[in-house]
């Protein structure tokens, strides 16, 4: 004798229906992302957070503002019975310099933003903050940004105020507001591919390996202490490629032309004349390429 077997009827009652809506009412969403509140909150705290760590080591700050001052200090004495017109329009060395010192140590500042993620990466904090319930993983990309930025803008500010008292002068106000567009896009690229590399390098050893190899070569690869004129043909080929002379000569024309254009010649490269527009143009660029560069590597790492 065999029997079948009946499947129970569904029950369906008010409190089953009641029951199911108020889960379906609570089930997760997707998170806001760019562009909302919540966005906003999470990145300043965690620049916040970066700034207390500041507060504690006030050092850090203090280095960054005293090194490109001695070096502005002591390059700018070596030099200073440099006939007049051997570099250019500049009255002295020290006026040459300015600019130099002003890119590259926010060139170099950003290029230590991926550090700190490093640290936070190898001690794990940083996994406390991809699995928080974030609005967008990004916002520790964007607090880095701030962070380096804020810092770059007051060593900037005093290298200018130092450049001022040694006889270097001052741009215009609005050649002012355009060193400080020129150091935060610079800075904006420079960080991005810091961070990048924080992600892809397995340790903070090969970061800071990277760090040493790339500081040096490009400043000297740069127009950052002599112009194209006294470099090698090779070498200025070298330095109109590199971006951080594209940063450096708008900055020294600013100071030393108070009637600037965007149509002015800031740099006569071995292929082309170079305008004070298209300068801004490729440092434009750069920062633009680093950041579509960097993008698929955040994305997956931050995932």
């Amino acid at each position: 004798m065999t029997t079948t077997a009946t499947r129970p009827t569904p029950i369906d009652n008010a409190d089953l229906r009641q029951w199911k809506a108020a889960i379906a009412e609570q089930a997760p969403t997707s998170p806001p992302g760019l562009f909302s509140m919540a966005f906003v909150q999470e990145t300043v705290a965690m620049t916040r957070r970066l700034f207390i760590q500041l507060q504690r080591r006030p050092s850090t700050l203090m280095a960054g503002v005293i090194q490109p001052l001695m070096w502005l200090i002591l390059f700018g004495a070596l030099f200073q019975n440099v006939p007049q017109g051997l570099f250019g329009d500049s009255q002295n060395y020290g006026q040459f310099l300015g600019a130099g010192i002003i890119v590259f140590t926010a060139f170099g500042g950003a290029l230590n933003a991926g550090l700190p993620v490093m640290f936070d990466r190898e001690f794990g904090f940083l996994n406390r903050f991809l699995v928080a319930p974030l609005a967008s993983r990004y916002s520790i990309v964007v607090a880095s940004a701030l962070f380096i930025a804020a810092m770059s803008l007051v060593q900037t500010a005093a290298i200018v105020a130092v450049s001022a008292f040694l006889g270097a002068g001052l741009p215009d106000p609005f050649g002012l507001a355009l060193v400080a567009l020129i150091v935060l896009t610079l800075v904006l690229g420079v960080t991005a591919l810091s961070l990048g590399l924080s992600f892809a390098l397995p340790g903070h050893i090969e970061l800071i390996a990277v760090i040493f190899v790339t500081n040096l070569p490009l400043l000297f690869a740069s127009t950052a202490l002599v112009p194209l004129s006294f470099m090698p043909p090779w070498l200025q080929v070298v330095a109109s490629l590199n971006p951080l002379s594209y940063a450096i000569e708008p900055i020294r024309y600013l100071y030393l032309h108070a009637d600037w254009g965007f149509g002015s010649v800031v740099m006569q490269a071995p292929f082309a004349d170079v305008t004070l527009g298209g300068a801004l143009g490729i440092l434009v660029g750069f920062c633009g390429i680093a950041l579509l560069l960097v993008q698929p590597l955040l994305r997956r790492r931050m995932a």
